[in-house]
């Protein structure tokens, strides 16, 4: 069996892997000769001769021309969770290759940003920040008014995966109450990789489920509107004008699933007209967004850089999904995390 990663392993991700998989070859751009750049995370001119007779590949990102350059792939392993940008090219809806993902891995660093920003937005934490920069001393009157804490709250978290699921514990151990929508809310518990100790894997944390058609009812119920879905044909403008209308005009909306979930243009009107009390946004359209984009100069949002997940430990985290799933592979067991290309997740 021929493995090839497209980007550069560091000593310990390439021992994970050799330790799950001892008889195969594995290949990464550190072992062809004019490679571009040492961190190259894919150069298909680079990798071409090791494509042909590849079994398996791991990637960040992945060529069009895929399934023409690797005939003989079999399984497909993405190091992100949200695959949108691989599938929206139509590459792999009818080849015979299995997608994996790494759900899961980034449910530690993007549940404690969730529960951050929360935080921020309660205490108002982003208010002092913006003071600073203006070289401004809040006075305590602005506190008392306006700061608030977390327990007694309700987190209502549109997208009930791995993500979710750590946002639930975090929340729920501050004193909140957790409200989940998913897809199938009659089934509770959830099969995807899970790191021990980390997020809520049979589902008992929950008050009340939702399905899709009842996100206005539990946008109505939440103090914190919590997005984690990925981006699919169904979730694109999930939450629109109609569902933003029933939120709590205390609210605050906090999406780190994708910018196109959220119809964009709604919020801004939602947030201007104080509809909707502020929001966090890790993801946006397009990102980066444009210097002139309202987003930018509203005191009652918290802008960042598509950064909840990125962290020093990622890539070994979604290695050690990746040798998981290579023991599974050997010994024919099924694969965890597999992508359902037609539903997009």
């Amino acid at each position: 069996m021929k493995i090839v990663s497209t980007f550069v392993l560091t000593a310990e991700q390439r021992k994970l892997i050799t330790e799950a998989a001892p008889q195969a070859e594995l290949v990464d751009p550190t072992q062809v000769a004019g490679r571009k750049a040492k961190h190259a995370l894919f150069d298909p001119d680079v990798m071409e001769p090791h494509l042909a007779d590849c079994d398996v590949m791991a990637a960040y990102t992945i060529p069009r021309d895929l399934v023409a350059r690797a005939p003989r792939l079999k399984w497909l392993h993405c190091m992100a969770a949200g695959l949108d940008y691989v599938l929206r090219t139509g590459m792999l809806d009818d080849a015979r290759i299995v997608l994996t993902n790494t759900s899961g891995a980034q449910a530690v660093m993007i549940g404690e940003y969730i529960l951050m920003a929360m935080l921020a937005w309660a205490h108002k934490y982003h208010s002092s920040i913006r003071a600073q920069s203006r070289h401004q001393w809040l006075g305590l009157g602005y506190f008392f008014a306006n700061a608030d804490t977390l327990r007694g709250k309700t987190a209502g978290i549109i997208g009930y995966g791995p993500i979710g699921r750590e946002a639930a514990r975090l929340a729920h151990a501050f004193g909140m109450e957790v409200l989940a929508l998913k897809r199938d809310p009659a089934t509770h518990a959830d099969p995807r990789f899970g790191l021990p100790g980390v997020g809520d894997p049979e589902g008992r944390i929950p008050r009340r489920w939702f399905g899709p058609g009842q996100r206005t009812e539990l946008i109505a119920l939440s103090d914190f509107i919590v997005i984690t879905l990925p981006l699919t044909a169904e979730t694109r403008n999930f939450v629109g004008a109609r569902e933003l209308a029933a939120a709590k005009p205390t609210a605050c909306l906090v999406n780190v699933g994708r910018g196109e979930v959220v119809d964009q243009d709604a919020l801004v009107a939602a947030l201007a007209q104080k509809r909707l009390a502020g929001a966090a946004l890790d993801v946006m359209v397009p990102e980066p967004l444009p210097p002139g984009h309202p987003l930018w100069n509203m005191d009652n949002v918290i802008l960042t850089p598509h950064s909840s997940g990125p962290n020093i430990r990622y890539q070994e985290d979604c290695c050690r999904i990746f040798a998981e799933n290579l023991r599974r592979f050997q010994s024919g067991r099924e694969l965890l995390n597999i992508v359902d290309v037609r539903r997009g997740y």
